[in-house]
């Protein structure tokens, strides 16, 4: 007699009803089943395994999108505050030189127990030095940095205090030259212009440099145009380091903005 394949029996019965329903499952069909799920489940977690960083990191793509124009944007204000400290910064070393340098010290400076020489702009060997020979017109603008004009010529007679000459702001020790080639006429020292050089130059122009902080020349001796005569300072009646650049002809003091175009 064969032996009947076993199996799980369901009953099925409605509520209210005599009649039931009976449905006989094998075992080897549940077996089938649970292996056929099991290895849908193994499928389910090989593929989130394999495909779930990528599912991930899709998801994350519009928040790093937002993320990226978020540093963008705050990169270019970082460029906008970098350009503004290299502004302030120059300013403030113009600023400095103007001043003398007095503000923060040189480090170097402090530490030396010796005076150290101020910064001198060196000429190529094979330059050819600018100088003309022979007195001439000022013409020159007499210092090799612009500088920064702070008070204008002011002629006698108005409210404020006559000014011969313009001030130009410049740090101690910057190179003064001759605005022209002439002849030293006088160099020595004043209350108002401290150390002073004053040329002689043909045409009857004269030309004054004031508040020098050293003298480079002696009265009667021959000056090229663009030769250096001394060194810029605060003597005499100055507030800070600056040049008095001053063009006189037959007695009467003239605007040097006006004569010397070179270098401004």
């Amino acid at each position: 007699m064969r032996k009947r394949p076993r199996s799980l029996t369901v009953m099925i019965q409605r509520d209210g009803s005599t009649k039931t329903r009976t449905i006989r499952i094998p075992l080897w069909t549940l077996r089938i089943g649970t292996w056929t799920l099991g290895l849908a489940a193994l499928l389910v977690l090989i593929v989130i395994a394999l495909y779930g960083p990528t599912i991930r990191a899709a998801a994350r793509v519009p928040g790093m999108e937002r993320e990226l124009a978020r540093l963008k944007t705050e990169n270019a204000r970082v460029r906008e505050l970098s350009a503004a400290l290299d502004i302030a910064e120059s300013r403030y070393s113009q600023v400095r030189q103007m001043m003398g340098g007095t503000i923060v010290r040189d480090p170097v400076v402090s530490a030396s127990g010796l005076p150290i020489a101020p910064p001198i702009r060196a000429r190529l060997a094979s330059a050819t030095a600018d100088l003309t020979v022979g007195p001439s017109v000022p013409r020159r603008w007499p210092l090799d940095e612009t500088g920064y004009i702070t008070r204008g010529q002011v002629k006698a007679g108005g409210r404020d205090e006559a000014h011969p000459g313009i001030d130009i702001a410049i740090s101690v020790g910057s190179l003064v030259r001759a605005s022209g080639g002439a002849t030293v006429g006088q160099a020595g020292e004043d209350p108002e212009y401290g150390f002073f050089v004053l040329l002689d130059h043909s045409e009857e122009y004269q030309t004054m440099y004031g508040h020098l902080s050293r003298i480079l020349v002696t009265q009667g001796a021959t000056v090229a145009s663009g030769e250096v005569i001394g060194l810029s300072g605060n003597t005499g009646r100055s507030t800070a380091p600056h040049l008095h650049f001053e063009i006189r002809r037959h007695g009467s003091s003239l605007d040097p903005l006006t004569m010397v175009k070179e270098g401004r």
